[in-house]
């Protein structure tokens, strides 16, 4: 294992310009291969360490976040999908703030495209959603990268209390309104 980190480090140093820009194309990439993107903090944290492997984290992301708001509107099948998904899980008048989303991205197996279309349903303009984008990027990019080598080393318990805290804070961070439109709040049984 060390051997392998060893090649690996040798590889980035030697990369020079290339590494960082690989990397961040990296996260524009794992979208497409299903690779979840907390394992992708962690690999940058590992090889850049974990000041670099935070910024060229927040610019990947920030990159996917782009090309996830240009795609989500072309294919109406994953936007259907994703909003029956929302309504079925935080129900159809909740909508999720953006300290929620952070919080939430914090447990790794929460869908992250799903957390997006969140700050896309209570965002739809580009820079809105960037600025949200961006800002539920920071706790998951800083958390990922800095502690992730000491992720593996948790036992079972404190993981546990882990995601029951962050899921508190989740709840107790709640928009608390919903607001429900006359034509549904009257509308006949089925």
């Amino acid at each position: 294992m060390d051997y392998m980190r060893s090649l690996l480090l040798i590889l980035v140093e030697s990369g020079g310009w290339y590494a960082p820009a690989l990397f961040i194309l990296f996260h524009i990439l794992r979208q497409f291969l299903f690779i979840p993107p907390a394992v992708v903090c962690i690999a940058g944290g590992l090889l850049f360490g974990i000041l670099p492997g935070i910024i060229y984290s927040l610019i990947g992301l920030s990159a996917a976040s782009i090309v996830f708001f240009i795609l989500i509107e072309k294919v109406p099948e994953t936007m259907n999908k994703l909003s029956k998904l929302k309504k079925r899980l935080f129900g159809p008048y909740r909508d999720l703030t953006i300290s929620q989303v952070a919080l939430l991205r914090l447990i790794p197996f929460i869908n992250y495209h799903l957390l997006s279309f969140c700050l896309f349903d209570r965002k739809r303009n580009f820079n809105g959603f960037m600025r949200a984008s961006f800002f539920a990027n920071i706790p998951f990019v800083i958390f990922y990268t800095a502690f992730g080598e000491y992720i593996g080393h948790f036992n079972v318990i404190w993981a546990f209390i882990m995601i029951g805290a962050i899921l508190i804070f989740a709840y107790m961070l709640r928009e608390k309104i919903a607001f429900i439109k006359w034509r549904e709040f009257f509308k006949p049984p089925i």
